[in-house]
Parts: structure tokens; sequence; C-alpha cells
């Protein structure tokens, strides 16, 4: 993977957190590995583990998006200057992406910035742990304060899947959706027959090397987002407002977003005049358990999230939509117009 600052490798395999030490590429001063709760209770040791008689200190959050937030990111900043980390230390985000994302923004920002490796343990996290971006949770706005900061490497090893809950499940599976919808129609078509809680290790693993290959082949095209790369905004425009309104952990990230993604089908077939997936995909996140129903969609507060945005220009909202499977464009619309699909998917939705 190759980013403006470096290249980085992206290793997806089996046990390969116990041999860390073959990844890395520079003897470090001392290690810090960030990881949440769950997390740290199951995986913690084995990292420690690879790196006797090195200075290696841990720093546990507690679990969920609500610690993706100002304090607990000073929290880390302070110990990592109480545990004398210097400019040649590392950082290791062990856990899903609310550890990488937190733990990526305080290593990009602890003395103007350190390498960090990303070791995700979720389905979720093979998308935000590729790329660069991290960041950290305003009260008015999901990820709106933070860098794009490539990691030193991403080491995922898929033997940390077999704890997820469903939840977890469902919350990563919908990126996949997504990385399908906007790049591969035949990927998009193996989902549709997926039952995702009952996945063979070696399916999973495919599943997740052509995610990552489909986000890493875009974020080199455009790193910084000025273009192709919006196009991994797909879901998101509604599935960040859903998210921030309903209160973070309503719904999961990937929760959210599936709904996002069947809204975009939505405007896309109102936009466009044509016959997209909608039906195809309800039915694949009903038959998987996503929450669909139940959902207060309350469409005035749901704009304003959006036109804060941070995707959205001049407070005018932005939408990735779909033409065709794998072929997105970014389109600029009207509140009004909002307000309206807004309102017709609602209608769309009861019922089904």
């Amino acid at each position: 993977m190759k980013s403006s600052t470096n290249s980085y490798y992206i290793t997806v395999g089996e046990s390969i957190r116990f041999r860390l030490n073959e990844y890395l590429k520079k003897d470090y001063s001392s290690i810090l590995v960030v990881s949440d709760d769950n997390v740290a209770a199951l995986y913690m040791d084995d990292i420690l583990r690879n790196f006797p008689g090195k200075p290696v200190f841990k720093s546990i959050v507690q679990a969920g998006e609500q610690s993706k937030n100002i304090e607990t990111y000073y929290q880390l900043h302070t110990e990592a200057i109480k545990y004398g980390l210097d400019r040649q230390s590392l950082i290791i985000a062990l856990g899903g992406g609310v550890v990488g994302d937190l733990a990526g923004f305080a290593a990009a920002t602890f003395m103007r910035g350190i390498d960090y490796i990303q070791m995700p343990t979720t389905i979720l996290a093979h998308d935000s742990s590729v790329g660069g971006k991290v960041a950290i949770n305003h009260e008015l706005g999901k990820n709106l304060i933070g860098n794009f900061y490539p990691p030193a490497a991403v080491i995922y090893d898929i033997d940390t899947l077999g704890s997820l809950s469903e939840r977890e499940i469902r919350s990563g599976y919908a990126e996949l959706i997504k990385e399908a919808l906007i790049a591969d129609r035949e990927f998009f078509g193996s989902l549709l027959k997926t039952d995702i809680y009952n996945v063979k290790k070696t399916q999973l693993k495919n599943h997740l090397e052509l995610g990552i290959k489909i986000k890493a082949h875009i974020v080199e095209m455009d790193e910084r987002e000025s273009g192709v790369r919006k196009h991994l905004n797909l879901g998101h425009t509604l599935g960040h407002a859903l998210e921030s309104d309903l209160g973070y952990g309503k719904l999961t990230h990937g929760e959210a977003v599936a709904i996002g993604l069947l809204f975009s089908l939505h405007v896309s077939e109102q936009l466009f005049d044509e016959e997209l997936p909608f039906e195809k995909l309800l039915h694949l996140l009903k038959n998987n358990r996503y929450p669909l129903h139940g959902i207060d969609y309350h469409t005035e507060r749901l704009i304003n999230k959006m036109k804060s945005d941070k995707k959205s220009v001049k407070s005018r909202i932005q939408m990735v939509l779909l033409t065709e499977v794998g072929l997105p464009v970014v389109k600029e619309l009207e509140d009004s117009d909002i307000d309206k699909y807004l309102k017709s998917f609602i209608v769309r939705m009861v019922g089904k």
C-alpha cells in the first residue's frame, strides 16, 4: 500500500499476532499497545509476549464509540508522556475501528507524529485500518477532529475475529457490502448469498482481502479525498447522521451504514430513474438480522447533521449515489430534496 509519506504492508493471516517482530521495520525505543477493555482481556498478553526485554506499556480504554472523545485522546497523550515515549517509539492499535482511530490520531499528534501499527480485531476495521484516516468525534459530529496519517503496517490476524458478537459481524459486513457496491458487481453477488454468521474462515479471508483491495486501490488514487476516495462514503451520509442523532452506541457504525446504503440506493433510483438492487440489499440485510425497524427518523435533525458532516460543502449535502453497481457518482443535493427522499424512504421502509 503506497501513501504520500510511506509505503506499508497489509498482512492478512492466521496466528500472525504471535510473530509481530517479523513485520516491524525498525528497532523501536519503546512500544505502547492501546486496546479496549474487551479486546485487551483476550489478546493483550499475546501481543506483549512479542517483545521480551523491551520497554512495552499498555493503555486500555473503555470499549465503544463513546471513547473516541477528546478526554480519552488526551489521556493517551498523558500516558505516553508518563511512560517516556519518544520520537523513536511505536504505538500499536489493537482493536476495532474506535481503537484504531483513537490510537492512530494520538500517534499522529504525539511529538508531531510517531509510527503506529494497526492490528484490527473486527471485520469492520478492515476498512478503517487501511488508508490512514484517524480521528475522534466531537459532540456535534462524527470524526470531525482528525488527520490523514498512514500506519507503518496493518497486521490482521483473522483468528481474533472468532470472538466477535453478531452485532460486530453485522457492522463489519456492512462495509464489505459498501465496497462491493462501489466497485465489484461479482463480489456483491456473492455477498447476496452469504450467511454472514456462518462463514468459513477461508471465505471470510477472501471477503476481507477483496474489501481491502478495493479500499487500498481507491486510497492510492486519492489519498486525501479530493476525488474518487469520496466514493467510499457510500451509505455514510445518512449513516453518520443516524449514529450521531440516535446517540453513539444505539446503532453500531455498520448497522447505521447499512440503512444509509439502502437510502443511497433509494435516492439513486429516484434521481436517475434506474432500477438498482434496493430490494436485493434489503433482503440480504433482513436475512442477516440487521436492525431496520423502530428507527426514529427525525428528518429536520438528520438534515442538520448531514450539513454539519465534514463531507458537506458550503452547507450543501454531498451524497455518493450509484448509476449502477460499480459506478458511483457524487451529487450535491438541496435540503428540500433530502427531505423529500427521506420521507419517501421512510414510507418505503414501513412494513418491509
